[in-house]
């Protein structure tokens, strides 16, 4: 990883980490009938505000900055994407999916609080997602708030990352074999937040369709690089220094890149994706040079 891109993903994160914490800012004060909703809303803060590497935030800031568009209308573009993202976590980690104890190097969700609240945690992050994208804060232009709308739901929904989570969880029960079976599951498991992350930057910046077509592409073959290296790091990785349990995918027989190709095979895959995800840079020259470094860090990524 570049210095200049860590430099920049470390002051995303702590940017948006401060968006998140005053959306999600509520007193524990009220009535005794209200202490529940108060624990409801400390599990959220608890979930949301665990750390985490906050690559999708990132790339919606970045994105947003090459077109032209204001920090501050992204970063709760940003914050919006990473409720999505949390809100899959916590129920990703649930007894009922992968059954984890540990997320971003703590206990899950439902092991520090329990089960009910961790789903209820991720409803309300997922919905919250939506008024944030709704408000008029996130941009005054009505249309534009809309498509927002419109482009989360269509990357969290059967289409894109619900459909994938539910495709992977079967494909434990029905293996899967074929090349394009697992990369239309992790295109749907992760691309899709992915892309939208990329593709949300422009479409805040009031970008044309050129613009917005080279970085879904980034973001559909970045995130499935991530991915793939991911389900690497699970075979190779440390849990004290990814901050989660490793090991999981061959326990559970999931569908990867890995179990089909083996490490060096996968490291392939991920490389080939890397390239198509760059070249979709070219056409915004030395701007996209932070989205580059984010690209091909994860070659030796290691978290």
């Amino acid at each position: 990883m570049s210095a200049r891109y860590a430099d920049a993903l470390a002051a995303v994160a702590a940017d948006v980490d401060a968006t998140i914490g005053t959306l999600l800012e509520k007193n524990s004060g009220g009535s005794a009938a209200d202490a529940d909703v108060v624990n409801l809303w400390a599990a959220m803060r608890y979930a949301a505000l665990a750390g985490g590497k906050r690559l999708r935030p990132f790339l919606v800031v970045s994105a947003a900055e090459i077109c032209g568009g204001q920090l501050d209308l992204s970063l709760r573009v940003a914050a919006a994407v990473e409720m999505m993202h949390t809100y899959s976590l916590v129920h990703d980690d649930l007894p009922a999916m992968d059954d984890d104890n540990l997320r971003r190097g703590q206990p899950t969700v439902h092991k520090k609080f329990d089960e009910a609240t961790a789903i209820l945690a991720g409803d309300a992050l997922l919905t919250m997602a939506f008024e944030v994208l709704a408000d008029p804060a996130t941009h005054p232009d009505s249309l534009i708030r809309a498509e927002l709308v419109l482009g989360l739901a269509r990357a969290g929904g059967p289409e894109g990352m619900a459909g994938g989570q539910l495709l992977d969880l079967a494909a434990e029960r029905h293996p899967v074999y074929q090349d394009d079976a697992i990369m239309r599951l992790q295109s749907m498991k992760t691309g899709a937040l992915f892309a939208w992350s990329c593709e949300a930057g422009a479409v805040l910046a009031g970008a044309g369709e050129t613009e917005r077509n080279h970085l879904r592409e980034f973001g559909v073959n970045y995130g499935l690089a991530f991915q793939i290296t991911d389900d690497i790091l699970d075979e190779i990785g440390d849990a004290v220094e990814t901050g989660k349990t490793v090991g999981k995918d061959q326990v559970r027989g999931k569908a990867t890149f890995v179990s089909r190709h083996g490490l060096e095979g996968a490291r392939v895959i991920a490389c080939r994706h890397i390239q198509i995800a760059v070249a979709n840079l070219d056409f915004f020259g030395q701007k996209a040079d932070l989205l580059r470094d984010a690209a091909e860090s994860l070659i030796d990524r290691r978290v």
